[in-house]
């Protein structure tokens, strides 16, 4: 009997082993990817920590974005997660659904993509599976991470009086996906490059697990992730739109916008900037604020306001919202 052609497309067990088996980078707990589950050694001294998230082409980013960009995109929202948690990655699982619209090529270069990330951020592929679908792409992952035991950062722990901070500029993400969609120019390509490949705040994680009694990842927006702090904590956070950090991006469409608040608001509340909001002890603010945070509001014990120079706003949802 004839073997397999060697010219002809491998299938998906040949994928699996030409994309997806030098990701393993040898972990003995993969097995290869020839078993149906995997195995993480366990660490003395620690907690695991896992996160799960998904990416759909035409809802999380637009279609026809190149297969590096989505691997990118796919890995840093996933690692933005356990950086909001205080986690260190080490590795993650994934299912991909191809949709027709993604032949061998376009799956090799999402194979490739994902090496590059893996590589950048040292982690290890453990398993996963894959897919058709007659719909659009999707990838799901789901990540590992470790940190102290005990020591992971939920959203609940804030109180009133604490401090509400965010790590770096706001509105970026969402100004990123106007220029993706040529909505707004992007001579030097620095603006779609946020949206594509945001920066996971894993450099923060000792001055977090420090300092944060509450932290989430600004991916729905500012207004929205903040409240969901404060409906976490069971407390509520007045959160002050003039003091949201900028970048010059920010402050140009800001400067030439006819409409102030209407403008404010939709930085803050735009998603995908993947920043870090956190809650805080005063006594922290020195160092958090040394580290490159912004004092962005207070919680409070009473109901959640939004303020513009100290007028409060009607802002809706104040981010993304899934039907």
């Amino acid at each position: 009997m004839s073997g397999p052609d060697p010219m002809s497309p491998p299938d998906e067990f040949g994928q699996i082993a030409e994309f997806f088996r030098p990701l393993t980078r040898g972990d003995p707990g993969a097995f290869d990817l020839l078993d149906d589950a995997a195995v993480v050694t366990a660490r003395t001294g620690t907690d695991l920590v896992m996160t799960q998230d998904a990416i759909v082409e035409g809802v999380h980013f637009p279609a026809g974005e190149a297969p590096e960009d989505v691997a990118a995109r796919f890995f840093r929202v996933n690692l933005s997660d356990l950086a909001a948690k205080g986690a260190e990655p080490f590795a993650w699982l994934q299912t991909l659904a191809w949709s027709p619209e993604w032949p061998l090529e376009r799956r090799r270069a999402f194979a490739g993509g994902l090496a590059r990330e893996a590589g950048i951020f040292g982690l290890t592929l453990l398993g996963g599976d894959t897919v058709s679908t007659p719909g659009p792409f999707m990838a799901s992952g789901t990540f590992l991470g470790r940190c102290p035991p005990g020591g992971v950062i939920r959203r609940s722990g804030a109180r009133p009086g604490d401090l509400l901070l965010v790590t770096g500029p706001i509105g970026d993400g969402w100004l990123g996906l106007q220029a993706v969609t040529g909505a707004l120019k992007d001579p030097t390509g620095g603006l779609a490059r946020k949206f594509r490949r945001p920066e996971p705040r894993l450099d923060l994680r000792a001055v977090l697990r420090a300092c944060a009694r509450a932290a989430a990842d600004v991916s729905d927006g500012l207004i929205a992730d903040a409240r969901h702090l404060a409906t976490a904590s069971g407390c509520g956070v007045h959160l002050a739109l003039e003091q949201s950090p900028l970048s010059e991006w920010g402050k140009d469409w800001l400067a030439g916008s006819p409409d102030e608040v209407g403008a404010r608001i939709a930085l803050a509340s735009g998603g995908d900037d993947y920043e870090i909001v956190l809650a805080a002890e005063p006594a922290h603010r020195e160092v958090l604020e040394a580290a490159g945070c912004s004092v962005v509001g207070v919680f409070v014990d009473g109901p959640s306001e939004v303020l513009l120079n100290g007028r409060a706003l009607d802002v809706g949802p104040g981010g993304w919202r899934h039907a």
